[in-house]
């Protein structure tokens, strides 16, 4: 059987500071409509990733309205994440290769974690690509039961037609589908109810919650940052739509007007993304040994409690994508009252009102220019950052993405 993945316990009762009264009353009234439900959530990795994050906080939380929920984690190969990758890519628009033999490697995979899934669920939410075949192969099999929904948390808007035919075939037979956005549903996709239910985040998480100065200037310390100088800050995956190589070509157009800048790049290294060490190494390659470019991830300790620091501590906060699904880093840092920049793309428009609560950006000058702007002027991206966080409040928390999905289950 496919590993389950344990979650902490969360009591839906202590996020009412946070999120508000109402927000617990609506989430538990959703709850109790689908009182004696069983869900299981399944995905490709327990960690490094914003996916993995959601479910920590979900999962537990349905636990605590009582409905019972379990999250399964897929067994890949290295193969198979390499072809997901791959596919990825190609639902993102970049043309790619898609061969029989990726083909074959991605439903062998599937058909294997069909039958490793645990039974007895009354809906099963499959996540992204890489869980999309499941459902396939089960209902090859003669074993298909339940509702199951297709969760897509990345851009669909532009995609390589190829590979987005490929698993439109798979999407189809779900009874419903998950987009974070109404532009990413592709065109003539047929079959699932559509349901469009923006991501959020866990404002008492270890990453999103209080955290005291003293502990934020030991992290700094820890990794050398100067906390007196001006930080800016990308945290994402070392990723070619994250663009990490764009984010250092204008830290450098803005550091002669900023001499004293320092750019802090932190990402997460997870086993269902071969292509991120080949970035890691490029990104390292492109920072030429400045000193004052600082290149984290989790193989030196930094976890949630680090990215904390960072996005509390830092004078800004980039998110330089060029696609997006929606980059729960923009809400972490817009919660902690840290202006954002980020590309004007997918799901971050979502979240940066520009010259709001931050800047949407469309270039690297661009996003240079608006970086010296707001390091000059400190007092307008104080503004900013209050605006940003009561945004989040509204919009981007957890118990209004719950009450959203119950609603959808119960429809279904």
């Amino acid at each position: 059987m496919l590993p389950f993945v344990p979650v902490p316990p969360r009591r839906v009762d202590e996020y009412r500071e946070a999120c508000g009264n109402e927000a617990v009353e609506g989430v538990r009234e959703a709850a109790a409509a689908l009182a004696g439900t069983r869900i299981l959530h399944v995905n490709s990795t327990a960690f490094g990733g914003g996916v993995a994050e959601l479910l920590f906080t979900q999962v537990s939380l349905l636990e605590d309205l009582g409905i019972e929920t379990a999250w399964q984690v897929m067994q890949g190969s290295d193969d198979f994440f390499a072809v997901t990758k791959m596919a990825h890519n190609g639902l993102q628009g970049a043309e790619v290769p898609w061969t029989d033999t990726m083909v074959e490697t991605y439903l062998e995979r599937c058909r294997f974690n069909a039958l490793e899934l645990a039974e007895g669920y009354d809906v099963v939410i499959a996540h992204d690509p890489q869980a999309a075949g499941i459902l396939t192969a089960l209902e090859e099999a003669g074993k298909r039961k339940g509702t199951w929904v297709w969760r897509c948390h990345i851009d669909l808007s532009v995609t390589f037609l190829p590979v987005w035919e490929f698993f439109a075939r798979h999407v189809t037979p779900f009874d419903g589908a998950i987009f974070t956005m109404a532009e990413f549903v592709p065109p003539g996709l047929t079959g699932p109810t559509i349901s469009i239910i923006p991501p959020s985040i866990d404002p008492l998480s270890l990453k999103n919650g209080w955290l005291g100065h003293s502990t934020g200037y030991e992290v700094l310390t820890r990794y050398g940052v100067d906390r007196s100088r001006p930080i800016v800050t990308q945290v994402s995956r070392f990723d070619p739509w994250k663009d990490p190589i764009g984010v250092i070509e204008a830290y450098r157009l803005a550091k002669p007007q900023v001499p004293d800048l320092q750019l802090v790049l932190i990402g997460s290294m997870a086993h269902d993304d071969p292509e991120g060490w080949h970035y890691l190494e490029l990104t390292e390659s492109v920072r030429e040994g400045d000193p004052d470019i600082f290149l984290l991830t989790n193989l030196q300790e930094v976890g949630h409690l680090e990215v904390n620091a960072f996005q509390r501590a830092s004078t800004l906060v980039l998110q330089k994508s060029t696609r997006e699904g929606f980059g729960l880093t923009v809400s972490e840092a817009l919660w902690k009252e840290t202006t954002v920049i980020g590309g004007n793309v997918g799901g971050i428009r979502l979240q940066v009102q520009d010259a709001v609560s931050g800047y949407l950006v469309s270039s690297v000058e661009e996003c240079a220019e608006r970086m010296v702007l707001l390091l000059q002027e400190p007092h307008a991206s104080a503004q900013m950052g209050k605006a940003g966080k009561e945004h989040v409040r509204r919009n981007f928390l957890a118990l209004r993405e719950l009450e959203q999905q119950l609603t959808m289950l119960l429809s279904l």
